[in-house]
């Protein structure tokens, strides 16, 4: 089982203020236990909603609404992407997360083997090329920057409801021709909250809510990873993201929230770094894709 363990927003986050060298240290001996454990797949952190933009497509028309977002703690700071044998496994490694304050969502990944097998689908349809596309991700491109296209839910989302086979076929195609242009580096729906939990973090107490969580319009139904030459780029293709998903979504229509990703040098050298220490760890995870 996959989950998605969604860092939520924080006054200091949005205001760009970055975690001190002792944080980021004890950031990385977690990553660590996860890699060593099996469970690590990736972790981000984003830049603040500020330098972010909205994309939303209803009745055939766009409108793009830039950052910052008034809504702090609903919004995402950062994600981690783990594998777990259990949902109680996951909330584990949920407590552990080193944090002294804030709040993390807990959400399950929609696998293939959830989505029931259709009489219309293909023998080289929707399906397969999915599968191709986790087994050989596209890799890494230089001089390109990293957004997190954040997806946002709505009542069928909420309800489970799962698209039909002509929604998936479409939306496949459009994963085929972003993957091919290097620009699509991964993507998943995300199951309802109901099925989903949150962790506060208070010092070392943790405290622990089930879903499903009411503020339904800033819930996320699932997300992409893409590599863009620029933010204009990463809109363009947002734009065409939500224009394909809206078909098939409540009210035909989408809302798409682009987050550029932190990368290590956006982190200023303290004195304190050692030269083996979390810069060059993370250099290592960026190199083999888990950031």
């Amino acid at each position: 089982m996959r989950f998605m363990m969604i860092v939520k927003a924080t006054p200091d986050c949005e205001a760009g203020i970055k975690p001190d060298q002792k944080i980021l240290s004890e950031m990385g001996t977690y990553n660590e236990q996860l890699i060593k454990a099996g469970a690590f797949l990736a972790v981000n952190g984003l830049q603040p909603s500020s330098k972010g933009a909205r994309v939303r497509y209803a009745k055939g028309k766009f409108k793009v609404t830039d950052g910052p977002f008034a809504e702090t703690k609903e919004l995402v700071a950062g994600f981690w992407l783990i594998q777990a044998k259990s949902r109680d496994e996951a909330l584990d490694w949920a407590r552990r997360i080193p944090f002294q304050e804030g709040e993390v969502e807990v959400r399950q990944l929609f696998e293939l083997t959830d989505f029931p097998v259709d009489p219309a689908e293909k023998p080289e349809g929707w399906r397969e090329k999915e599968e191709q596309f986790r087994a050989t991700p596209p890799v890494r491109k230089t001089g390109t920057l990293r957004f997190l296209g954040i997806l946002k839910a709505d009542k069928d989302t909420e309800a489970g409801v799962l698209p039909d086979e002509k929604f998936l076929t479409a939306m496949g195609a459009f994963f085929e021709e972003g993957t091919k242009s290097g620009v699509i580096l991964s993507g998943e729906g995300l199951q309802p909250s109901s099925r989903g939990f949150r962790v506060r973090y208070s010092g070392s107490k943790r405290t622990v809510f089930d879903g499903p969580f009411a503020e339904t319009k800033e819930l996320i139904a699932g997300y992409a990873i893409i590599q863009a030459k620029s933010r204009d780029e990463a809109i363009d293709w947002t734009k065409r993201f939500v224009q394909v998903d809206a078909p098939g979504r409540y009210g035909a229509q989408s809302e798409c929230e682009i987050r550029q990703i932190l990368e290590p040098e956006d982190f200023p050298i303290e004195p304190a770094e050692k030269p083996a220490g979390r810069r060059q760890h993370e250099q290592r995870l960026r190199d083999s894709g888990g950031l």
